[in-house]
């Protein structure tokens, strides 16, 4: 359970008086999520989620998420929007942590995709994208290519440990990904983690999108990645083309990819896989003894990176001929 700071009733009501919000009437832990406290608060007016940052997030990147939320929800986006104290600002501290609350997003996320939510999914990922093409505020992506190698070294040694020739494996996908990662792809703002725990549907139609807290500066298309690998993926590890095809085709529909960005989605979705096995990977092998939160197991990663290993143009993802 994703509740690494507890809150008592009286900080909370104190926290909450700062706030045009209501008085405190129930709140509870939220069990989704890993890198930060989460509560749904319930008030006399509203619900809300209360977020309480942990030790991964850095406090400078915080205006930076937050002015996002706030951005792209001004220009349509549905997503859930930061609640303004009564002195104008958006982030405060409750029990020793940088925190803020936030509207009350209704929805579900959906366990197991079908063709028809990735579609939307396409569409809602292209619209975030022109929404932030304005946005003012700049953050380095930290998990983005440069950060993989330097991450990879801290687990290096330990690495088969997890699956036997993961060493191997990750070292020569990094050489190849090092020689020929694309530079001067079509770039700006990205979610970078938009799995589909962090997207909202209301029986068919998509609600929203939440967890803001891995955005940054990149190549756009590299989102488009991350959502294949996140989206696409069958329980056996299979590529769903139909899903891929309807999610490629929701995002063309809104923005057009560039011939640059569909020649180079075979690399970005090896590099995205490599991302969330690397992540994955150093969270499997650096467990605290006391952690309240289940990591996710690696190997899913490996597999999705094998599959993109043998792929060689955007067609096997569904958009094109066939491949």
């Amino acid at each position: 359970m994703a509740v690494y700071t507890e809150v008592t009733d009286d900080d909370l009501s104190a926290f909450l008086a700062r706030y045009d919000a209501g008085s405190l009437v129930g709140y509870k832990g939220i069990a989704e999520g890993v890198e930060n406290t989460n509560y749904l608060v319930q008030t006399s007016k509203a619900r809300f989620i209360l977020t309480l940052y942990e030790k991964r997030v850095a406090p400078e990147d915080l205006p930076f998420f937050l002015g996002l939320m706030e951005h792209v929800a001004d220009r349509g986006v549905s997503c859930p929007r930061p609640v303004h104290a009564r002195d104008g600002t958006i982030l405060s501290e409750l029990a020793g942590r940088s925190a803020a609350l936030v509207t009350f997003l209704d929805g579900f996320s959906v366990k197991k995709p079908r063709a028809d939510h990735c579609s939307k999914l396409g569409r809602a990922l292209a619209q975030f994208h022109l929404a932030t093409a304005d946005f003012p505020q700049q953050r380095q992506n930290a998990l983005g290519e440069t950060g993989w190698r330097p991450l990879f070294e801290k687990f290096r040694a330990r690495a088969d440990e997890i699956v036997p020739g993961l060493q191997s494996l990750v070292h020569d996908e990094l050489l190849l990904l090092d020689a020929m990662w694309p530079k001067t792809l079509p770039s700006g703002v990205i979610h970078a983690d938009l799995f589909p725990d962090n997207v909202f549907f209301l029986g068919d139609d998509l609600s929203g999108l939440i967890d803001f807290y891995f955005a940054c500066n990149d190549a756009l298309a590299y989102d488009v990645a991350i959502c294949l690998n996140a989206w696409c993926f069958e329980q056996d590890y299979a590529f769903n083309v139909t899903k891929g095809r309807a999610l490629l085709e929701g995002y063309d529909s809104v923005r057009k990819l560039t011939p640059a960005e569909r020649s180079a989605m075979p690399l970005l979705t090896r590099g995205a896989a490599v991302r969330f096995l690397l992540t994955r990977s150093y969270d499997w092998l650096n467990l605290p003894p006391n952690a309240l939160v289940k990591p996710h197991n690696p190997f899913d990663y490996v597999r999705r990176l094998r599959f993109h290993q043998s792929v060689r143009s955007i067609a096997a993802y569904g958009l094109g001929e066939a491949a």
